[in-house]
């Protein structure tokens, strides 16, 4: 039973190595795609960045994730409040004020989260022994 956990484990492990590759991979291809439209249109909008930026925390997480196995908790939220931003650039002249409210809202929230999440990790810190 023993080995079959085990070899379980390592399948596990294996495919999402595997995974963790693919997304890096298809995140370089757009990155390359996106560098391609930027020449092509020869400009480069803040929205382009912000896009750029995205991909890039995106192979961050996925090259911390393949060092350490664990996953910060305010990787996401960064990429999510960047989103957010580049939406409400693309899309600034369709939106509606409410709109604009409730987007800008939820960047708040996010971040009021990383704060709270930066707070409790300085005040609340995980044991090193691996108790908690």
């Amino acid at each position: 039973m023993k080995e079959v956990h085990k070899f379980g484990h390592k399948l596990i492990k294996l495919v999402e190595d595997f995974s963790l590759i693919i997304i890096a991979i298809s995140t370089v291809i757009a990155i390359g795609i996106e560098v391609k439209v930027m020449v092509e249109a020869k400009t480069v909008r803040l929205a382009d960045l912000l896009l750029l930026f995205i991909y890039l925390e995106v192979l961050t997480m996925v090259a911390m994730y393949l060092e350490s196995g664990k996953l910060p908790v305010r990787m996401p939220l960064y990429i999510a409040i960047v989103a957010l931003a580049r939406y409400m650039i693309l899309d600034m002249k369709a939106l509606d004020q409410w709109r604009i409210i409730e987007i800008a809202g939820a960047i708040l929230l996010i971040a009021l989260a990383v704060l709270v999440h930066r707070y409790g990790h300085l005040k609340l810190p995980y044991k090193k022994d691996g108790d908690g």
